[in-house]
């Protein structure tokens, strides 16, 4: 991203920051019902390891190496609700309004200007929360001597960059959704469509390797629609529920799939921006 873009960026946190901190009550509300959220979401986990010690026999993911995965799950939902959600729940009311033609006319790429513009601060406090729950899930698995795991600063890198990666794919998924929108006319059904997909990776892909509908939602979510490497690859770097096993094709295939998917999403935009008709047409 060149410096100036960098700008622009920033000049749209900062705005965004403005905005929020001039209604502050509401801002407050906001972090305290996504908090919230994550702690029901806490409950419920802590209730099922109640009757179960680990989901899925024999994958490994213990009660603390699940809270991890969770808590990584946590930090990539925070980063695109924070920074991309808000935006392209926009988009369809931007070709309406016939808004759009503005954004086409500025000498900035179009992507990149309807992807940035607002930034949703209030949703940050879900990622600390997950980091705040990875940190103690480490913690607790360090100082058990009947766990077998390398966690070292190190780890540290290569769990940052596949959550990189994990939201360039659900930013990618994002912007294919809603390039729909320019020819539907209006898709206000982003959020419905975004809620089912990403359900889905929530849980950890051992779940789904299993005979009939397992593995059929296992290879569409993993090669079609790269969802299950997003929250998976990055979990498995600091959890190892079975040693090292991050370190095999998956985590190559993280970075393909980070690639890819931004390609495809770049050429269905571009492809979408072509059926657009302009409010003055």
């Amino acid at each position: 991203m060149s410096p100036s873009y960098i700008n622009v960026f920033l000049t749209f946190a900062r705005n965004s920051l403005v905005r929020d901190m001039s209604f502050r009550m509401n801002f407050i509300l906001q972090c305290f019902a996504t908090m919230s959220w994550a702690a029901m979401n806490f409950g419920l986990f802590k209730i099922i390891y109640r009757h179960t010690e680990s989901i899925g026999r024999g994958t490994g993911w213990f009660e603390d190496e699940f809270f991890i995965f969770l808590g990584t799950i946590w930090i990539i939902n925070s980063l695109i609700q924070t920074f991309f959600m808000a935006n392209a729940e926009e988009f369809s009311e931007l070709i309406r309004t016939g808004n759009l033609d503005f954004a086409l006319l500025k000498p900035i790429d179009t992507q990149f200007l309807i992807s940035f513009p607002r930034v949703n601060w209030a949703q940050l406090p879900n990622g600390v929360l997950g980091a705040v729950l990875i940190v103690l899930s480490l913690r607790n698995l360090a100082a058990d001597p009947n766990r077998e795991i390398y966690i070292s600063f190190w780890n540290i890198f290569p769990f940052l960059f596949y959550v990189l990666c994990g939201v360039l794919v659900m930013y990618s998924v994002m912007i294919v959704l809603a390039s729909t929108s320019i020819w539907l006319g209006r898709n206000q059904n982003l959020y419905t469509f975004w809620f089912y997909i990403t359900n889905f990776y929530r849980y950890p892909m051992e779940i789904y390797q299993r005979n009939g509908i397992g593995m059929a939602l296992w290879a569409t979510f993993t090669f079609v629609v790269p969802i299950l490497v997003v929250s998976n690859v990055p979990a498995r770097v600091l959890a190892q529920p079975m040693g090292r096993s991050w370190m095999n094709w998956e985590a190559g295939y993280a970075v393909v799939a980070a690639v890819g998917s931004l390609l495809v999403s770049r050429l269905v935009f571009k492809l979408a921006l072509k059926s657009y008709r302009s409010a003055s047409s």
